[in-house]
């Protein structure tokens, strides 16, 4: 009893410390950044409304991000039309249509995808992405919103594959024996049967690889252009939230307006990031109800 109180406990701890570490982490960044929101000379409305982004001007200081938000939203949906099709299409096929021996190959190939890291990312998509995009379509430059997108959607592909052939594989059997015996064809017991009953599994899928995309650095700083603008297509350079910080934040004086701006900027993703959680939790919330 004793030791199964014990296991309890640690469990309990494990579980809550996750909590605390995430409002620890909160806590830590706005702490940085509130003395620039008591500041007279800070603007909220300025921050979020403008597309204006010049922290070392000498005469006129700006710090507006609308241009970093419609960035990171723009690079994460294209990257996630190109990564969702894709991924969920891999797990139907890993799961329902390949043999043994090719799916433990298939699955290995997927792994070691995922391990490679987002710095490597980014040096194929700033070297060998750039030139195709300049070399097939009418693109200035490579590195814009399409190079950053692929190389997003080929980070989260790996994700999705695995959560949703896991999803898929944890539909029960007696649901594929019922669908056939019916006489259903296999593509139609995937579609009325399998993806209905893993709906939940191949949403979470979709969603992790949407905080996947969301939250990547080190490739949409080096693929994306780092330019601070509204993009009006998909070969226009971009510059995201979590790339801004990257480049910056390294360079601002500690205790600065520009070091509490970037924190306040880390603030905003954190939220957007905790309303896309959010909002797959109310979604998933409302399949499971259906």
């Amino acid at each position: 009893m004793i030791g199964e109180k014990l296991l309890e406990l640690v469990i309990r701890f494990s579980g809550i410390s996750a909590i605390l570490f995430v409002l620890a982490i909160f806590l830590f960044v706005f702490r940085e950044a509130l003395p620039v929101l008591t500041s007279e000379k800070f603007s909220v409305i300025q921050f979020f409304t403008s597309i204006e982004w010049y922290p070392t001007s000498v005469n006129n200081v700006r710090y507006g991000t609308l241009a970093l938000i419609a960035g990171t939203f723009s690079v994460t949906l294209l990257a996630m039309a190109f990564a969702v099709p894709l991924g969920l299409g891999g797990a139907i096929f890993l799961s329902e249509f390949c043999g043994p021996k090719l799916r433990e190959t298939l699955k290995i190939v997927i792994e070691l995808l995922a391990a490679i890291p987002s710095v490597v990312w980014g040096f194929i998509g700033l070297t060998v992405m750039s030139r195709i995009i300049v070399k097939y379509t009418s693109a200035p430059v490579g590195v814009n919103m399409l190079n950053g997108a692929i190389i997003l959607a080929l980070m989260a592909v790996p994700i999705i594959v695995s959560i949703g052939e896991d999803a898929l594989k944890a539909v029960p059997d007696a649901y594929r024996e019922a669908g056939q015996a019916l006489g259903a064809t296999k593509w139609q017991l995937v579609y009325r049967v399998l993806l209905p009953a893993a709906k939940n599994g191949l949403l979470a899928a979709v969603l992790l690889g949407v905080g996947r995309a969301v939250g990547e650095t080190m490739a949409v700083l080096m693929a994306t252009g780092h330019a601070v603008h509204i993009p009006h297509g998909i070969l226009d350079s971009i510059r995201t939230l979590t790339a801004n910080i990257a480049a910056e934040l390294g360079e601002a004086p500690v205790g600065s307006e520009h070091y509490r701006v970037l924190f306040l900027t880390g603030v905003l993703l954190f939220t957007i990031t905790f309303l896309v959680n959010l909002g797959a939790d109310l979604v998933i919330r409302g399949v499971r109800r259906k």
